[in-house]
């Protein structure tokens, strides 16, 4: 099982750089499905709306791109049907309703198996187009490695495609969409933030060429507050607090506690994200943590939101990049506030993953 995880998580970190990080397509990707975004919010009206659909909705896409080689329509109803799934299935994963074994919580397993319906579909859909010698997508590529490996002893088969496949889409697109939300919430909090980034963004690229051009990576170097805000986004949001559960390889010693192998672990991020010894102001929203004096950006060793080790996010570095080019997109075209008088809640609902509570935005153009 562990050769099987290993070649696994081999092969979906190489499709993730050759479909995504390789590609100056997938940057591009982004940055056109950014221009959805902003179309979809801009149709708001400045009325006041539920941002999470949206966001959801785009980040899911980019996925979709990788694993499916294409992009769905906001109002496409197989792809909203997958995107319910796929919330509900993580609402559901930590369900107060536990006690009550067995109860309503069980509908996990149906949204999950209606989730990979969806994605079994695709499947079918590849098949009929499949083209050995130009693979277009995570599937295709899948495909060709099954046909090459009769034995499956590598995992590759189609039983196990799906389930990747709903491995990419968990981990994928629901942690940085919830990301996405966090952002909004303490910028909107901060306002004197928000204006900070937005200064940031638009001198740089009015700088570089202009004020109709996109966010590209290239402009992360010189955008360091801005950077800054993002990682303490990150590190406040708070995405994945306990990580996933592990067990020891083997007898293990660790601050002075014995661990036999076989023990069940689980990490604790929230405690070295909130290290009062690593953190000037663990408690409050500082973008100073990631500033020296002169102004530029630096890495913490204890920024650890994507956790550490062999089973690190394999997606991290789509993710940064997803983050940075949404962020700078959204605050480039829009100032964002809250209904007069509400209070938005820093405190999270710890599910799968820890959620904001529901919130709504007015996204008014600068």
């Amino acid at each position: 099982l562990i050769t099987v995880w290993r070649r696994q998580r081999r092969f979906a970190m190489a499709m993730l750089r050759t479909f995504g990080l390789a590609r100056s397509s997938m940057e591009r990707g982004i940055c056109e499905e950014c221009r959805h975004l902003q179309e979809a919010m801009e149709k708001e009206n400045g009325e006041p709306f539920d941002p999470v659909s949206l966001l959801n909705n785009a980040v899911a896409n980019i996925i979709c791109q990788i694993v499916f080689g294409k992009r769905f329509d906001y109002s496409d109803q197989n792809f909203q049907r997958m995107l319910k799934s796929l919330t509900e299935m993580l609402y559901d994963a930590f369900p107060a309703l536990m006690k009550r074994l067995p109860g309503p919580h069980n509908g996990i397993f149906c949204h999950c198996k209606s989730l990979e319906a969806s994605i079994r579909r695709e499947i079918e859909r590849h098949k009929l187009n499949l083209d050995p010698s130009n693979p277009q997508d995570y599937i295709d590529t899948f495909l060709i490695e099954e046909k090459q490996n009769t034995r499956g002893d590598h995992g590759f088969e189609e039983g196990n495609l799906a389930l990747c496949c709903l491995d990419l889409f968990l981990a994928g697109s629901e942690t940085t969409s919830k990301t996405l939300q966090w952002g909004l919430i303490y910028l909107i909090k901060n306002p004197h933030i928000q204006r900070e980034c937005s200064h940031e963004t638009k001198a740089e690229i009015d700088r570089v060429i202009g004020q109709t051009r996109p966010p590209t990576m290239a402009d992360r170097p010189n955008l360091p507050y801005t950077d800054a805000v993002i990682h303490e986004i990150q590190r406040m949001g708070n995405i994945v607090p306990l990580n996933g559960l592990r067990a020891a390889a083997k007898d293990t010693t660790l601050g002075g506690y014995f661990i036999p192998k076989g023990t069940s672990v689980m990490a604790n991020l929230t405690s070295v994200l909130f290290d009062k010894t690593e953190w000037e102001t663990p408690d409050t929203f500082n973008p100073a943590h990631f500033l020296n004096a002169e102004g530029k950006f630096v890495r913490k060793e204890a920024f650890l939101p994507f956790s550490a080790g062999k089973r690190a996010c394999l997606g991290e570095g789509l993710a940064r990049m997803e983050l940075f080019l949404f962020f700078i997109s959204l605050f480039q075209k829009f100032c964002f506030s809250t209904l007069h008088g509400a209070e938005l809640s820093t405190e999270g609902i710890i599910g799968a993953t820890r959620t904001p509570f529901p919130f709504k935005v007015y996204a008014n153009t600068r």
